[in-house]
């Protein structure tokens, strides 16, 4: 990262490492460049609705293994957690020939869908830590108060939890804005991701723009997780 973020203050058109002279030129050419700011949207909001999807599918499935003693939980916690495992190719491949069958391929929905795929380990994984932890006497508490399932839900259990429900969500975003494999597969015209415009540009030119463009990202993902302890702190968080 370091390398990276230096080459891209270089005053010259070639990118390489040490730079030549000091220069933000590439920061404000990478701003004005209409293509890679419609990557960053895209890549944005897709990352957004597949994080809050695999939030509320990963919440439900993290109760339902934690606290529900279901048939097969062993089976069904592996199927969650098996795109950890499986190469992205292999995933990648497999979900474009499922959504051709569906009729969501090259389209925003099928996009999501393979995304909230990718980032729904990461989210069960951190909640079903965050549930070994909790204390479900406070919950019986306050049953034993007479306070209704929803108000202890709301006022109780998803307070405790929302320092893990936000670092399962910091984890799912991170991932899915920086993926480019099932990006590659899924993606279509005009709504290609920031990964996959940097990894095209690269193809086409190597001009520090490229440098400039991820150390913007480096800079927003330390900048998220600085927000993380901020609000939270990272010790609460695990």
């Amino acid at each position: 990262m370091v390398i990276v973020i230096a080459s891209s203050l270089t005053a010259g058109r070639v990118l390489r490492f040490p730079p030549d002279g000091l220069s933000f030129r590439w920061y404000y050419a990478a701003a004005s460049d209409d293509a890679f700011m419609s990557a960053f949207w895209v890549s944005t909001q897709l990352a957004t609705i597949a994080t809050i999807v695999s939030l509320v599918i990963g919440l439900s499935a993290s109760f339902a293994l934690a606290r529900r003693d279901i048939p097969g939980k062993t089976l069904l916690l592996g199927a969650a957690l098996s795109p950890l495992v499986v190469p992205m190719v292999v995933i990648g491949l497999g979900l474009l020939q499922a959504l051709v069958c569906l009729r969501l391929n090259q389209s925003m929905l099928g996009l999501i869908l393979g995304h909230v795929l990718i980032t729904l380990p990461y989210v069960v994984r951190t909640l079903l830590s965050g549930l070994v932890h909790f204390d479900q006497n406070l919950e019986f508490a306050a049953m034993n108060l007479r306070a209704p399932p929803l108000r202890v839900l709301t006022r109780i259990t998803l307070p405790i939890l929302a320092p893990t429900m936000m670092s399962a969500a910091v984890f799912a975003f991170v991932t899915s804005f920086g993926n480019i494999t099932l990006s590659i597969f899924l993606g279509y015209g005009g709504q290609a991701t920031l990964p996959v415009q940097i990894f095209t540009y690269v193809e086409q030119s190597f001009e520090p723009i490229i440098a400039a463009v991820s150390s913007l990202v480096v800079f927003g993902t330390v900048g998220l997780l600085l927000v993380v302890e901020w609000l939270f702190g990272m010790s609460k968080t695990v």
